[in-house]
């Protein structure tokens, strides 16, 4: 018998991409903009999410996501915001079925902005589609300055950029003229906007951007 070898090629994404398209189509039929929020641990993920819906006028909506735990989430729902929990238990960011379900779980009962905190990662979450409308990075000066080297796609794929914790500048090696290079050499036209959690500075201009992009 002739035995033939052939490789057969799949697309590890195209069952994510196929839901992530079904999850946009659903929020956009409700009205909803969707804001993919990534950034590493301890970057100011859910402080940023405080200061722009406090800003934006619009009804915001947020589903959080981590590995465990929902401390976040208690803390937004204590400032009257509508969020909801999803826990990874290992996974290092969160993915098309998961959005579906959560989204599915929820009552979007007006039209407005759904923020999606991904997991705490400057790798995984810029892989995977999600059912966004953008992407937003946030990268925090304790970070350094050198992530756009070692994490390109985050900054390739992201639509906005907070750099956040500003007010440590004095006190951080943070080279600013080094991180810009490196973000627009890879994304030459991104927004970048310098935020600060603490005094809000910053964030005006992040929420104007944000409500002009999406419609609202």
């Amino acid at each position: 018998m002739h035995m033939v070898k052939k490789d057969v090629m799949t697309d590890i994404y195209a069952e994510n991409d196929h839901i992530a398209d079904h999850v946009n189509g659903y929020l956009s039929e409700k009205g909803i903009y969707t804001v993919n929020v990534m950034g590493a641990p301890g970057a100011g993920k859910t402080t940023t999410l405080e200061q722009l819906i406090k800003r934006l006028g619009v009804r915001c909506y947020v589903v959080e996501g981590d590995i465990e735990s929902d401390i976040d989430t208690e803390r937004l729902r204590k400032e009257g915001i509508n969020a909801s929990q999803i826990n990874t238990f290992g996974a290092c960011h969160l993915d098309a079925p998961l959005l579906h379900n959560a989204v599915h779980a929820m009552t979007f009962d007006e039209q407005g902005i759904l923020f999606v905190e991904n997991v705490g990662n400057l790798v995984c979450p810029a892989e995977f589609s999600i059912g966004e409308d953008i992407k937003l990075l946030q990268v925090s000066t304790a970070d350094g300055s050198d992530k756009p080297y070692k994490y390109p796609l985050a900054f390739e794929k992201a639509n906005v950029i907070l750099l956040s914790k500003t007010d440590l500048l004095p006190y951080l090696d943070f080279d600013e003229e080094f991180f810009m290079k490196g973000v627009r050499h890879l994304n030459p036209n991104v927004p970048v906007f310098k935020v600060c959690g603490k005094t809000g500075e910053g964030y005006d201009e992040a929420a104007k951007w944000l409500k002009e992009r999406s419609g609202k």
